[in-house]
């Protein structure tokens, strides 16, 4: 990510972006029940709406962002919640360090087709790829007007290809606050 990102990220954060958005993803909540609590990674974490609701389902949370200000928010609102998650403010164009492997990693709207399909090989044994994504369409939805913060049909299953797919969709729907979407989901396993 360039500096140009971050900045922009951490503007939108200072400026009370996302404030309403303090739900789980409803992807996270359907799929959650389904997967033994562990060590679960939230990758592009925002403000920490998904890291919350895992570590309050007993996960051992780390939640990477690029943007400072949505950290401080999250670090700001887990201590209120009485919560406790590894925040950790990194470039992630530059990958995930070390070595640690999670049974959960969670990639919600955040476009990184290279930093995804390296996340495969950070699952343990049985270990569950959560993501959900913009997809490219032609039709009207809401979400990023830049292709390059979409994905192409079928790119999801290509990065998780050395996974068991578990669950695989591309569709437009209504987005829980009711607007038009176009998302590509799966869950895949690590065998």
């Amino acid at each position: 990510m360039s500096n140009a990102d971050r900045k922009k990220w951490n503007d939108r954060y200072r400026t009370g972006a996302y404030q309403e958005r303090d739900r789980p993803s409803e992807f996270l909540t359907r799929w959650l029940p389904q997967i033994s609590s562990g060590r679960a990674l939230d990758v592009a974490c925002g403000a920490g709406r998904n890291a919350f609701y895992l570590a309050e389902a007993g996960f051992t949370v780390d939640a990477v962002d690029v943007s400072g200000e949505g950290l401080a928010r999250a670090r700001a609102s887990a201590c209120d919640r009485g919560i406790t998650v590894n925040w950790i403010e990194l470039d992630l164009d530059t990958g995930i360090p070390g070595e640690d492997r999670y049974d959960l990693i969670l990639m919600i709207r955040y476009v990184n087709p290279a930093l995804l399909e390296s996340l495969t090989e950070r699952l343990r044994p049985g270990g569950y790829l959560l993501c959900e994504e913009h997809l490219v369409t032609t039709a009207e939805v809401i979400g990023p007007e830049n292709p390059r913060f979409r994905v192409q049909p079928g790119e999801l299953e290509k990065a998780a290809s050395e996974l068991h797919i578990v669950f695989s969709q591309e569709t437009i729907c209504a987005d829980p606050d009711g607007r038009t979407v176009a998302l590509a989901r799966l869950v895949a396993r690590a065998v």
